[in-house]
């Protein structure tokens, strides 16, 4: 069952995603965009993914705002009275028609935790759930997974991180010299 918390966050994702379609003005969308960033960040923590949250705040509201950001000061921003993008009522169409059509496979999926979904059926599934903790010592089987078993992948994707901020920082750098 949705929390009243995961209901607001889903709300607050929701608003800035439209928010960041329709704003007109470039800064301001992408302040929303960064907004709608952080929000499925702290979305995905109270799901209990943090590996995917810090993903999510350190690449989506972090490195790619800031990016987003530096490219605008290249360029001039327009001067129009309008705050909002007239909607493009045939593409809105389209995407309300695709999301419904997303939306009507949700029934079909099992529920969470239920012990007869394919996911829990599969014996790669209970040998994690059933050696992770005693194998490394980590009650999380997520974090088991992701830190012991998946290490060297983990590692890899730590290290994109890790190189995009690099790069982001010296973007910032050469910017205060030129």
């Amino acid at each position: 069952m949705i929390t009243l918390l995961e209901a607001a966050l889903l709300g607050f994702v929701l608003v800035s995603a439209v928010a960041t379609i329709l704003l007109r003005d470039v800064l301001a969308a992408i302040v929303a965009f960064g907004a709608y960033s952080l929000g499925l960040a702290m979305l995905w923590l109270t799901l209990q993914a943090p590996d995917v949250a810090l993903t999510e705040a350190a690449i989506g509201a972090g490195v790619t705002t800031i990016l987003f950001i530096l490219t605008l000061t290249k360029t001039v921003r327009p001067s129009e009275d309008s705050v909002f993008t007239p909607i493009n009522w045939p593409a809105a169409g389209v995407a309300v028609l695709f999301a419904g059509a997303l939306l009507w496979t949700v029934p079909a999926m099992p529920a969470i935790g239920d012990p007869s979904a394919p996911a829990w059926a599969d014996d790669v599934t209970q040998f994690y759930l059933e050696s992770g903790y005693a194998e490394t010592g980590v009650e999380n089987v997520v974090t088991a997974v992701l830190a012991a078993f998946r290490g060297f992948d983990t590692f890899g994707e730590a290290v994109v991180v890790f190189a995009a901020g690099v790069a982001v920082l010296v973007i910032i750098r050469e910017e205060q010299f030129t």
